[in-house]
């Protein structure tokens, strides 16, 4: 009886056939191949339908492969023809997923529509190929060179993303022709790479002669924190100088720039500092008298922005220029002028080694919201320049001091200071730039 129950117990657990038949599940049946049915192609103009799948050598009935889509985009762009690609695969049909909808998007950039005088085909399409050329006028006024005017012509994106090549073209004070590229970069080791190759005349104001340029040069930048960015450059220049001959030297340098101004103009608690070296090494010798066949320079400038009551703000200045060997003539700093000593004319003194400080009251007489911004200050400069082998103890400092009136606007900075040089004579200092 216990047997016969054992055996019908496992009879019942015992499992049924599976699913299928004897044989168990039938396996899902392979997905068949991709192949287009349908091309669609938009955003052209000047190109035919049939042109531009000649040009992506697509057509009805191709399979498809994971790489279809970049091949086909890499193969119009390749014809330069137009100015972006797009390609997306779509499904045609959602019963079946192996019916592929081909979708070219195309740009062909600007284009026009001219009449033939044909009655038979009055009008054609014409792809319009213009430079794409920015243009800006250039209009500044330095104290002691004068009025420099010309245009700044420029292309953008030339080089990819964030790509900037222009063509600055003036005269006058700065008689100048230039290429120069900027681009930066969203990541790497360097976000922004500055290059450029010019020729240039300017007249010096201590001699009274004209300084004749021509220079290539490469510069990169990067931002290590906030607030603070590092800066090397490399460059070749040719100087010809009346009375210095022709001197060709290679310059190589370095920077760092801490500035923490929310508003270059009317800075308020912050400070901004740069220190720089350059090193400069003259090639057929030194154009000064002296053993030395290159230079090392030093600039160290630091600026303070103190807000007082009201709008007012209080500037604090101190700079120094310095070599370790004699300068040739046209490489000295010069004393004097609006940016340095007021009170003295630009080019007052000349020499290898040059100290300034100032300390100025700005006092802004409109609301900082305004587009446009109005003020005056008061000032005291102090300043002295001198000889390598001589000593700063032995120097007169020079100084200035007097008042400005300053407008500030979109595009437009004028500056009018009226200074009083102690031992010297009273100046009038007029600065005047127009950016965009």
């Amino acid at each position: 009886m216990w047997s016969a129950l054992v055996v019908l117990c496992c009879s019942v657990a015992l499992p049924g056939p599976r699913a299928g038949g004897p044989e168990g599940p039938v396996p899902p049946t392979a997905q068949a191949s991709e192949v287009i049915t349908a091309i669609q192609i938009h955003g052209n103009t000047a190109t035919p339908d049939e042109e531009i799948r000649r040009l992506a050598a697509v057509e009805i009935g191709m399979s498809v492969t994971p790489a279809t889509t970049d091949e086909v985009a890499a193969r119009l762009r390749a014809t330069k023809r137009f100015r972006s690609v797009q390609v997306l695969k779509r499904y045609a049909s959602i019963a079946d997923l192996s019916q592929i909808l081909l979708v070219i998007i195309v740009d062909e950039g600007a284009v026009k529509i001219e009449r033939t005088g044909d009655p038979d085909s009055p009008t054609r399409i014409v792809r319009n190929r213009p430079l794409n050329l920015m243009f800006l006028p250039i209009l500044t006024r330095e104290d002691g060179y004068g009025f420099t005017y010309g245009a700044r012509f420029a292309r953008v994106g030339l080089l990819g993303k964030d790509s900037r090549i222009s063509f600055p073209l003036t005269w006058g004070g700065e008689k100048k022709a230039a290429a120069e590229l900027d681009k930066s970069y969203s990541s790497g080791p360097i976000d922004r790479v500055l290059a450029g190759a010019s020729i240039s005349r300017r007249t010096n104001p201590f001699f009274d002669l004209d300084d004749d340029r021509r220079r290539v040069w490469l510069r990169g930048e990067r931002e290590i924190f906030s607030k603070v960015r590092v800066g090397a450059t490399g460059g070749l220049q040719q100087a010809s100088f009346p009375g210095a001959g022709e001197d060709f030297f290679m310059q190589a340098g370095a920077d760092v720039v801490v500035d923490t101004r929310l508003d270059p103009v009317l800075a308020r608690n912050a400070v901004y500092t740069r220190a720089a070296w350059e090193h400069v090494s003259f090639q057929d010798g030194p154009a000064h008298d002296g053993p030395f066949p290159s230079a090392n320079r030093l600039d160290l400038e630091a600026r303070g922005y103190i807000g007082l009551f009201g709008q007012n703000i209080l500037v604090l200045r101190a700079l120094r220029q310095d070599s370790d060997n004699p300068l040739p003539p046209y490489l000295k700093p010069l004393l004097g002028g609006m940016p340095i000593l007021r009170g003295f004319k630009a080019g007052y003194d000349i020499g290898d080694t040059l100290m300034t400080t100032s300390a100025e009251l700005i006092v802004p007489l409109t609301s900082p919201l305004e587009i446009g911004k109005l003020g005056v200050s008061v000032f005291v400069d102090a300043g002295t320049v001198y000889d390598k082998g001589e000593r700063l103890a032995d120097q007169t400092l020079k100084q200035g001091y007097g008042g400005s009136v300053w407008l500030s606007a979109a595009f437009l900075r004028l500056n009018v200071a009226v200074a009083h040089g102690r031992g010297s004579s009273t100046r009038a200092h007029v600065g005047f730039s127009l950016s965009f």
